[in-house]
């Protein structure tokens, strides 16, 4: 894709220059730093144990879908009605099939992402009804917008992903409206995206639509799709995320596996409460898709949150979650499944202090709770309510510093820069010496947005803030955006595919 229209100079010339190399040249991140372990072995060993007293003696109801019970019992469950127990052990025993890492491929191959081990992949956030900007304020979001989002996270070297429901399109029907989405994706984007799960027939509209890009029979053999689906917490899973989750699972297809745990409201306050729960819930979405296809692709999520006590508001990106997402990816390492955790969460109904700090507390933690895949890395505001532009091109520019931090410091001969030292001598400076010439266009990480000028220059130019410029660079991306090349005939058959679909039923907007 061609970012760059007109020639520019300067530093901002730079900057693209270097987005320009850093973009297909990354489809994701192998970190070069440790994880960040918290608890010992012995509270590890305890977590584990209280969770499987709650799957065995409480236990998890499946509702409305009664495939999934008759496969629970078959593979050795206690089944009582609705309720579901599960003999210590069951669970991790049938997970061992799930692979510890896999590829979801894009349709440019350069772009397909490794999910596990040590890689991570950076993905827009998900499912706000609304979006906001500086100049229209907070509105329902409409197919242009996703549309819109889509082409910035495309646009940015600092994303893997193109994401899912980035906002919901309320214009659209909405048992039409993921055609439309699915289609915005594969046309906009050559990154790997995500399908609905909203129902289970909308489940395999996303996959079937996978399938006129890849070919039936490489979909069957290869993931190329995501669904990500959630427990009705506490410890229920209802027929609509269990039927969309067995369905990407028969076609080899990953689910992530989410609880969406509000602390204090769908479980426990305490820190080590909520990690229980989120562990039994999750386990058990992760095992019964290895129960539809042994082998099929799976990555074990978690959503741990708070709230406020005084009100009963949810908070986001808060302490308490962060340092649990830490026990989590301790957790989930001793599954050997790929990981999605944390994200870049705010309760803050701007793009401001708030929303930067809140949102970097949570999206360290990600990266230190080992996470492979982060979805919510960008736009989300307002308690996940609305996605922001200028939100979005901030996060996008956290995202860049994050490629760098968990580049770590390598270490040889030219970095320990012992020549330099001997070129420069006692009291001088290395501004202009042979080792930071060779060196000054990549030593460090280039923010696009962030100022760093001299107060007078800075007031001199127009005394903008960080939202303000957000803002310019997202309608510069989009007025010069370029949609990657896609088959004529691919496109007709997502086109004829998304027509009939639509013509064979009625709008519902339910």
């Amino acid at each position: 894709m061609n970012e760059v229209k007109a020639v520019r100079s300067g530093r901002q010339a730079r900057q693209v220059q270097r987005s320009a190399k850093a973009g297909p040249g990354r489809p994701y991140i192998v970190r070069n730093i440790p994880t960040y372990d918290v608890l010992s072995e012995e509270n590890l060993l305890r977590i584990e144990a209280a969770a499987d007293r709650v799957l065995a003696e409480t236990g998890i109801e499946f509702r409305d879908d009664p495939v999934a019970l008759d496969l629970w019992r078959k593979a050795g469950a206690d089944v009582q009605g609705l309720l579901v127990k599960f003999p210590p052990g069951m669970l991790r025993e049938i997970l061992k099939s799930a692979p510890s890492t896999f590829t979801q491929h894009a349709r440019n191959p350069t772009n397909s992402v490794e999910i596990g081990g040590k890689n991570v992949v950076f993905a827009p956030a998900y499912g706000s009804p609304f979006v906001m900007d500086l100049d229209r304020g907070r509105r329902f979001g409409t197919l242009e917008d996703f549309r819109n989002f889509i082409k910035l996270a495309q646009s940015s070297p600092n994303f893997h992903h193109s994401g899912g429901t980035i906002c919901e399109p309320t214009d659209i029907a909405v048992n039409k409206r993921h055609l439309d989405m699915v289609l915005a994706h594969i046309e906009l984007s050559d990154r790997p995206y995500m399908g609905s799960v909203t129902a289970e027939s909308r489940a395999e509209d996303s996959i079937e639509m996978s399938r006129i890009v890849f070919g039936r029979d490489f979909v069957d053999q290869n993931c190329v799709i995501l669904g990500n689906v959630n427990v009705n917490s506490p410890l229920v899973w209802d027929g609509t995320m269990t039927n969309a989750l067995r369905a990407y699972a028969r076609a080899n297809q990953a689910a992530v596996i989410v609880p969406f745990i509000l602390g204090g409201a769908m479980g426990p306050v305490t820190n080590a409460g909520g990690i229980v729960q989120s562990l039994a819930e999750t386990m058990a979405g992760c095992a019964l898709t290895q129960l539809e296809r042994k082998g099929a692709p799976v990555i074990f999520g978690n959503f741990l949150s708070s709230m406020s006590l005084r009100s009963g508001s949810p908070t986001f990106g808060t302490p308490e979650p962060a340092i649990g997402s830490q026990v989590i990816g301790q957790l989930a390492r001793r599954l050997n499944l790929p990981l999605r955790c944390s994200g870049n969460f705010t309760t803050s109904k701007l793009p401001d202090g708030q929303a930067m700090m809140e949102g970097t507390m949570s999206m360290l933690a990600a990266v230190h709770c080992g996470a492979n895949f982060i979805l919510h890395s960008a736009g989300f505001l307002d308690g996940l309510l609305s996605m922001s532009y200028e939100k979005f091109m901030l996060d996008a520019d956290l995202c860049g510093a994050l490629h760098s931090y968990l580049d770590g410091i390598k270490i040889d001969d030219d970095q320990l820069a012992v020549d330099a030292f001997a070129e420069v001598g006692p009291g001088n400076h290395f501004f202009g010496c042979s080792h930071t010439m060779k060196h000054y266009e990549t030593a460090f990480w280039d923010s696009e947005l962030s100022d760093n000028e001299p107060y007078e220059k800075w007031e001199a130019a127009g005394s903008t803030d960080a939202a303000t410029r957000a803002n310019t660079l997202w309608k510069r991306r989009l007025a010069e955006f370029e949609a990657p090349a896609l088959d004529d005939g691919v496109r007709d058959g997502l086109h004829d595919f998304v027509a009939r679909r639509k013509a064979d039923m009625a709008d519902a907007w339910y």
